[in-house]
């Protein structure tokens, strides 16, 4: 299926980009890691980046051990864990289908962000605490708002890059994913162990949930920063820069 998507773009999409706004092809840029160095050539790009490995890192959670913490707190089976999956999914589509539009239209890409970032904190910590299998549920509606995080972070990076480097930025975004993909599992795999193990005295299944949560906060607060709008300097102030920086004439004066 991947190869039928690869020869699908190759042969029937047509190209988005004019011949004038092409860049050559270089294999530096093409690399997983050489695109990397796109994210530190524009102002701001490096810091929403380092929301998304915060944002990706914390997703991981759900991939590795989101059936172990289910079968081992609230003793779901297969039947159980299929249909949470697919709620979870429906949720998913009636956010990223109906409400990513007005939301971005109404509120703008960095109040977005910052929203779905904290709906997907609460939604992990919900995860983590739940006591039951149905409170763990009504965790999923407030947990989907995160769905809103990636369009309104890809627009907000896109808008901070050249139009001949799209496709470097999606190719810098798919190697943190990638990065975040090499500690995500080992990361939450073994704080849920930690945290059920005979020996502990603090008895948590919920930390690698809770663990998510604070990288949330974490995202959400550099977010905050990193995508405040930059405030241009008075008429007063630009007048006064310039006149600090104009060079000055030697006195003549004895």
């Amino acid at each position: 299926m991947t190869l039928l998507n690869a020869l699908y773009g190759l042969f029937v999409l047509p190209e988005s980009l004019s011949r004038a706004r092409r860049r050559a092809f270089a294999w530096r840029r093409a690399n997983p890691v050489g695109s990397l160095r796109l994210l530190r050539s524009h102002p701001d790009l490096l810091g929403i980046a380092s929301v998304s490995f915060l944002y990706y890192l914390a997703h991981h959670v759900l991939a590795s051990v989101f059936i172990l913490y289910a079968g081992y707190r609230y003793g779901w089976g297969e039947t159980t864990v299929g249909l949470t999956l697919a709620a979870v999914g429906i949720c998913n589509i009636a956010v990223q289908g109906g409400l990513v539009h007005p939301v971005v239209a109404r509120f703008g890409e960095r109040r977005t962000l910052l929203v779905a970032l904290f709906f997907g904190a609460v939604g992990f910590a919900i995860y983590g605490l739940a006591p039951t299998g149905t409170a763990f549920w009504l965790g999923t509606p407030v947990f989907s708002v995160i769905k809103l995080y990636s369009p309104a972070a890809q627009g907000l990076m896109t808008q901070r890059v050249g139009s001949s480097e799209q496709g470097q930025l999606q190719g810098a975004n798919s190697s943190i994913m990638g990065i975040t993909g090499l500690f995500g599992p080992v990361l939450f795999t073994l704080t849920f162990a930690s945290f059920i193990g005979a020996r502990r005295t603090w008895h948590l299944p919920g930390a690698p949930f809770l663990l998510a949560a604070a990288l949330m906060l974490v995202a959400v607060t550099l977010a905050w920063r990193v995508t405040r709008p930059r405030r241009e300097p008075s008429s007063a102030g630009r007048r006064q820069a310039a006149e600090l920086s104009a060079p000055r004439r030697p006195s003549t004066s004895r």
